[in-house]
């Protein structure tokens, strides 16, 4: 109950910026329209509806990160976090209580680039809905990204990590613009590497209806987003201590 109720004040907070909601959740839809254009007048097969979609998808929930990872560290450094550590909530019900209220969140803006997806032309299936339910790990991820940068940094620090580095991270190795085949060399290996491409292509084989070739994607994924969490827990854990 007490990480309902913490989850249910992070959730107002998030909805009370409306500016910043709206960017999160607009951007990606207005990038899904650009890039969609220039596939409609290119022949790139990166560019397709249907391949643009999930990464774009992905691409979104950097935004996310961004979210989860402004909201702790505001409240590191103000007052009231430390009001709640006199509480006997501890680090996982913090962390539980950041996370659950973004998880809808993700959801709804995954929802929302399918939706304008379908506007430019993506065939309505039952694979949209498995789709969103494969990204949840990813989302997961995302959050757990920002919730670790808010529970090491401040919040103009997050806003370089999340704002800029992971962004750029999630744009570039996901293969989302391109292959990273086509790079080749270190810059292959490192996407391989990372989660944001095996999270893309377990996305494009849940909408292309691959259903086989979803969880040796998706396990990377979940690993991941496993480890994160659990480091952010216990980040989070020392800094209770610390602070």
């Amino acid at each position: 109950m007490k990480t309902m109720a913490f989850a249910s004040r992070n959730a107002k907070e998030i909805l009370r910026d409306k500016t910043s909601l709206g960017f999160g959740i607009g951007f990606p839809v207005i990038l899904l329209l650009l890039l969609s254009l220039i596939g409609a007048n290119a022949p790139v097969d990166m560019f397709q509806i249907d391949k643009l979609t999930p990464g774009i998808a992905v691409f979104g929930m950097s935004f996310i990160s961004l979210f989860s990872g402004m909201i702790i560290a505001k409240d590191r450094t103000s007052s009231f976090i430390m009001r709640l550590f006199a509480s006997p909530m501890r680090a996982g019900d913090f962390i539980a209580g950041y996370t659950l209220p973004l998880i809808p969140m993700t959801v709804v803006q995954v929802l929302i680039c399918f939706a304008a997806a379908m506007i430019l032309g993506l065939s309505p299936s039952f694979n949209i809905l498995l789709t969103v339910v494969v990204f949840i790990p990813a989302a997961l991820l995302f959050i757990g990204i920002g919730l670790l940068c808010g529970s090491v940094f401040n919040d103009k620090q997050v806003g370089g990590a999340c704002g800029a580095l992971l962004t750029n991270l999630s744009a570039w190795l996901s293969g989302t613009w391109f292959d990273p085949a086509m790079v080749g060399g270190v810059f292959e290996k490192l996407a391989e590497c990372l989660p944001f491409l095996h999270a893309v292509d377990a996305g494009r084989y849940a909408l292309a209806g691959e259903y086989s070739r979803i969880i040796p994607e998706l396990t990377w994924v979940l690993v991941y987003a496993a480890v994160v969490d659990v480091i952010a827990v216990l980040v989070f854990r020392h800094k209770m201590k610390s602070e």
